[in-house]
């Protein structure tokens, strides 16, 4: 009959384990990445009662629950944070604890401490891979991500240019209707720009023929005048270019001696986009439809974001966009065995498969999602309908103690007075 005490006590203990379970579980309802835990009862060894063996067997309760981690995928919720990632999948992001232990999060609501290294929500170091030297090498080992805060985009002085135009066929030489004139900027090793004017002129003799000329001002040489760049393109009847030949080399604008002290520039005027020609003579009137140069100024970062892929992408003033870092990604294949650390972090138990680490996308790894997080996977009505079953089995066992103590008071009774 004592028995019964200890039986009862089990289920008291079981139930509140249960019931601390739950309150987790409904306190981390706003937690990102949060993935909810079940538990799961167990009975302990049976005694045997009576002659024969195993005709009358008595419990000795339940054991301690164990609680199991559900990794289901949550809702990804779009935030419009630049630092924000969310999971679609399998896997888990990296980072580095405390005393440089690693550990896993699903949790990607990232953000940049002074120093430029990005890290999670409660400090820990997101790792991954970091351009260095013009290179993102994502076959070396992933290691803390750093991200250029204040830096400046050197200059790239400009190497091609090109236009894509149409030269007026119907045009009359020495009118407006036989000339055009075009303009691009390009940029000098220094970063400072300069406007070259590219003249189109048909010549009065030879049908089908233009004459060019591509200069720039001469305020910006040390020593004026600049010398243009001239030549003339030929089209055969059906207003296709002819000469030169895509097979040519491009003709080539030289620029010396500039103002700014600004290395010389040598740059490429494209003709041909492959071997389609970018001009045409055609009878309508003279009009540019593209122009295009690979130069650029010096610019500062303007903002840093994580793009889909868990690429970061830093924009430049200038407009231009550079993939600066790559976050990673780990998959274990018995997720199930990782110990929670707090902070929304876990750690691989002696029972985890050890972790594959690669790109988001690959290897059976889940794609990451820029500008979104991952919302908590608990349920709120799962969860309140667990509490009450817990709670009267809580109740239920507890009446099982007050009918043994009535029992033990009334046994304790028979006893005669000594």
């Amino acid at each position: 009959m004592f028995a019964s005490f200890s039986t009862a006590l089990s289920a008291l203990a079981a139930e509140s384990t249960a019931i601390s379970v739950v309150g987790n579980n409904l306190a981390n309802l706003n937690t990102t990445g949060f993935k909810s835990s079940t538990v799961s009862f167990h009975d302990l060894v049976t005694e045997s009662l009576g002659a024969g063996l195993g005709e009358t067997q008595v419990g000795f309760g339940v054991g301690a629950p164990i609680t199991m981690r559900q990794f289901t995928q949550g809702a990804i919720q779009t935030t419009g944070g630049t630092m924000d990632a969310a999971i679609q999948g399998d896997g888990f992001f990296i980072v580095q604890g405390l005393n440089q232990t690693t550990e896993y999060t699903r949790g990607g609501n990232f953000q940049v401490d002074k120093n430029g290294n990005l890290i999670t929500a409660t400090g820990e170091a997101v790792e991954g891979w970091t351009l260095a030297a013009g290179v993102l090498n994502t076959n070396a080992p992933p290691s803390n991500i750093t991200i250029p805060v204040g830096t400046v985009q050197p200059p790239v002085p400009t190497q091609n240019l090109s236009f894509d135009m149409n030269l007026n066929a119907a045009g009359v030489a020495g009118t407006s209707t036989g000339t055009f004139a075009t303009a691009v900027t390009v940029y000098d090793s220094l970063g400072n720009s300069h406007v070259v004017t590219a003249s189109f002129t048909e010549d009065p003799t030879t049908a089908g023929q233009w004459n060019y000329s591509l200069s720039v001002p001469d305020g910006d040489l040390q020593t004026p005048p600049f010398t243009p760049l001239t030549g003339s393109i030929n089209f055969d009847t059906n207003g296709n270019l002819a000469t030169p030949a895509s097979t040519a080399a491009s003709p080539q604008l030289q620029i010396t001696g500039l103002k700014d002290g600004a290395s010389d520039m040598t740059i490429n005027w494209n003709m041909f986009n492959g071997t389609s020609p970018r001009i045409t003579q055609y009878a309508q009137p003279s009009s540019i439809s593209a122009v295009s140069q690979d130069g650029s100024p010096a610019a500062q970062l303007v903002n840093v974001a994580i793009a889909n892929g868990g690429k970061l992408l830093a924009q430049y003033s200038n407009g231009l966009q550079t993939v600066v870092g790559q976050l990673a990604m780990a998959t274990i294949r018995n997720p199930e065995s990782l110990l929670s650390v707090g902070d929304n972090n876990y750690q691989v138990s002696s029972l985890s498969a050890i972790p594959a680490v690669g790109l988001p996308g690959t290897g059976g790894r889940g794609t990451v999602q820029g500008g979104a997080i991952e919302t908590s996977t608990v349920d709120t009505a799962t969860e309140f309908t667990s509490l009450i079953v817990y709670q009267r089995g809580y109740e239920a066992n507890s009446k099982v103690i007050n009918v043994v103590n009535q029992i033990s008071q009334t046994t304790t009774n028979l006893i005669p007075n000594a």
